[in-house]
């Protein structure tokens, strides 16, 4: 059976009306007129959610990291990248590694303010990788901060990264201005402490 303009029954708009108007906003329709289309307009109050979400961004785009190197690895491309994109929008210097092996490789040809790590990477783990660095590297590299950001949220994770050496445990998905907090956080008490 064919649906024509005429079968149907026209209540499309009436229940997005419906709905939206439910939720304290409006719809508006706008036409040039018979034949020529139309433009329908939704407008929705701003949930508390959403405004605390926009005061996050606002804090988020005040925080500057000009001057801060810092090496994120992760095994996720799309993670990496867009934590990479997000710090380099505050003025970091981002390095990129997808594996433990190439965080490693970074770290003893440069100096970063902050490491930032995945914990679930395939062969070398992030635990392992930061008691690597705590071993092996030099005196100013070994003691760097590192923040553990992953998917691993429970309180036993949270206690191994604790273990491993990392100052921090965020989870994923990971809200920006947490990110932003936590790296002023960590460079803030090492202060001093990083070779640049």
């Amino acid at each position: 059976m064919r649906i024509s303009a005429a079968t149907r029954l026209g209540l499309g708009l009436a229940i997005v009306r419906q709905l939206v108007e439910s939720h304290g906003g409006m719809v508006q329709a706008d036409s040039p007129g018979e034949g020529q289309g139309a433009t329908f307009t939704v407008k929705l109050p701003l949930t508390q959610q959403a405004a605390a979400l926009q005061n996050s961004h606002e804090t988020a785009n005040s925080l500057d990291l000009n001057g801060i190197k810092i090496l994120v690895t992760d095994d996720d491309t799309d993670t990496r990248e867009f934590v990479a994109f997000l710090l380099e929008q505050q003025g970091a210097t981002v390095t990129s590694a997808k594996s433990a092996v190439e965080a490693l490789t970074a770290l003893n040809q440069s100096q970063f303010h902050v490491l930032i790590s995945d914990i679930g990477m395939p062969e070398v783990d992030g635990y392992m990788l930061l008691r690597q660095v705590r071993k092996s590297l030099s005196a100013g590299q070994r003691q760097i901060p590192a923040i553990a950001l992953t998917a691993y949220a429970g309180e036993i994770d949270y206690q191994q990264a604790v273990v491993a050496g990392f100052q921090l445990h965020l989870t994923k998905p990971i809200e920006p201005n947490d990110l932003l907090q936590a790296i002023v956080q960590v460079v803030g008490r090492a202060e001093g402490k990083c070779v640049t």
